[in-house]
């Protein structure tokens, strides 16, 4: 009955997979489509041909799942601990402007202002999240030292990500916007239209207002505009940061590629805390 049990679990891991390989496979398609030329990204298996619509951080980011994928394959025992995406350096110099209306948790006048680009289904943004935020909201954002700004870069090949980001500014609208982002970050795994609807009804939210909200895309072009800004920063990787100091709506701080540990996090909120915080 185990062996039974352990194979139909095997299935139904297998399937989602390659499920994901498919999709990764048809967004490179569609974008292939609208293009005719391409550029060739080497592996250790040969050569594969990408669109050249795409950036080459986003086939990269393609590859690695894939690996990773190929590598639970071969040690399923690692399966329950994915591990972060190969990062660029850790920090790299940046300013960005800030702007009202973006949701933020922790005092407007914290010394330190942290902003994540995220991609709902990004299973490295799970891992940061599930690893690391708690930690960094107790001991930074509650006790006034970070304020923590929320922003959208839904990946291309990631087909639910661009609508779940939709979607949690929809449930900003009844004042749950943190309540569905958090819930649809711990359940990325299936971020179909039914699941969000199902994980926002479990949110108490007016259903009627959220699907007409969703249904008819009210913040689409606001999640582009975010994926935009993070392009003009350099940012095409999820989780991504910049952390710093905010002074007359301009941030100044590092950026940090990657769900890294949290004593990198530790050491950039630090290098902008007051001498005596």
């Amino acid at each position: 009955m185990k062996l039974a049990k352990d194979a139909g679990s095997w299935i139904v891991l297998v399937v989602s997979l390659l499920w994901l390989m498919l999709s990764c496979v048809m967004a490179a398609q569609e974008t292939t489509a609208k293009s005719s030329r391409a550029k060739s990204v080497s592996t250790e298996s040969g050569a594969i041909n990408m669109p050249e619509g795409m950036t080459k951080d986003q086939g990269d980011a393609i590859l690695t799942e894939l690996k990773a994928i190929h590598q639970l394959l071969l040690n399923p025992q690692n399966a329950a601990t994915p591990k972060p995406a190969p990062t660029a350096p850790v920090a790299d110099k940046v300013q960005m402007k800030l702007a009202s209306g973006w949701f933020s948790i922790g005092r407007d006048d914290a010394p330190v202002t942290m902003v994540e680009f995220t991609d709902y289904q990004c299973p490295f943004c799970r891992k940061y999240h599930i690893d690391t935020f708690a930690v960094l909201k107790k001991n930074y954002i509650d006790t006034g030292k970070v304020r923590f700004i929320s922003r959208d870069l839904p990946l291309e090949f990631h087909p639910f990500s661009q609508k779940a980001a939709e979607a949690a500014r929809c449930a900003g609208d009844q004042d749950k916007f943190w309540e569905l982002r958090d819930r649809m970050i711990i359940n990325s795994t299936d971020l179909s239209h039914d699941a969000v609807l199902r994980m926002a009804q479990s949110d108490s939210l007016d259903m009627t207002s959220f699907r007409a909200c969703l249904d008819g895309d009210k913040y689409k072009a606001e999640v582009q505009k975010d994926a935009a800004d993070a392009g003009a920063l350099g940012i095409s990787g999820t989780p991504s940061f910049v952390i710093g100091k905010s002074s007359k709506g301009l941030l100044d701080g590092d950026r940090v590629v990657g769900a890294v540990p949290l004593s990198v996090f530790d050491t950039e909120i630090h290098k902008f805390l007051p001498s005596n915080p």
